[in-house]
């Protein structure tokens, strides 16, 4: 009568909180890769610069590349211009055109699902004299929140357990004190003990079949 409905109101609060989990770290991941973006757009600001003025498509593919050695970044384009396709390394995403950046520009629209799984599109100008409408487009590899999500369910699942383990190991054990405690109290009152001073005297003798009958009760 008490496990069950425990577990089932630990089910109902676990089912709400595995996926306010989720949702909480998928902002601060957005987050975190919003302002990692930023700090490697700020890093390759000087050397961009250069080899858009050179005009050279095939050096800026091979500085893209050569940026892409970090583990986390998963492609990396350049929109020089809204009509042109933009200048990419080979995984960029075709979902990504240059005509359409504004729509990843909200803190809501920063998360793509493609083939490859999730992916973190982040867009930042290039202070460009040549081209000052040049953006630069930083693709990031998100499978790693996901399986990170997976591993929180996991642990919340196991803590939920417990958790419901443990308040039913102690509540069960109270009530079986309690129990006792009254059993062993109306036993006491049966045998004519008060509460502060012990029974002088054994059951009167008219009352020994009602209480006979009471400890069979109570052994029930």
């Amino acid at each position: 009568r008490f496990i069950v409905p425990l577990l089932i109101a630990i089910g109902a609060f676990a089912y709400v909180a595995v996926p306010l989990a989720d949702a909480l770290m998928l902002r601060w991941f957005v987050r975190d890769l919003d302002i990692r973006s930023s700090l490697i757009a700020a890093t390759v600001q000087e050397p961009l610069s250069g080899l858009i003025l050179t005009g050279s498509t095939p050096r800026i593919v091979g500085f893209f590349n050569r940026m892409l050695q970090d583990e986390r970044l998963y492609a990396i384009g350049l929109c020089l211009d809204e009509r042109r396709a933009p200048i990419a390394t080979g995984q960029f995403p075709p979902e990504i055109r240059c005509d359409a950046l504004e729509t990843y520009a909200d803190a809501g629209q920063r998360t793509l699902r493609s083939t490859r799984g999730l992916l973190h599109v982040a867009i930042r100008p290039v202070d460009s004299e040549a081209t000052p409408d040049a953006r630069l487009v930083l693709v990031h590899d998100m499978n790693f929140v996901e399986r990170r999500s997976e591993e929180t369910r996991q642990y919340l699942f196991y803590f939920f357990v417990a958790l419901g383990g443990c308040i039913a190991l102690i509540t069960v054990v109270i009530a079986q004190l309690s129990w006792r405690g009254w059993v062993q109290g109306l036993r006491a009152l049966l045998r004519g003990e008060g509460i502060l001073r012990p029974a002088r005297f054994t059951t009167a003798p008219e009352l020994r079949p009602i209480a006979a009958d009471l400890r069979d009760l109570i052994r029930d």
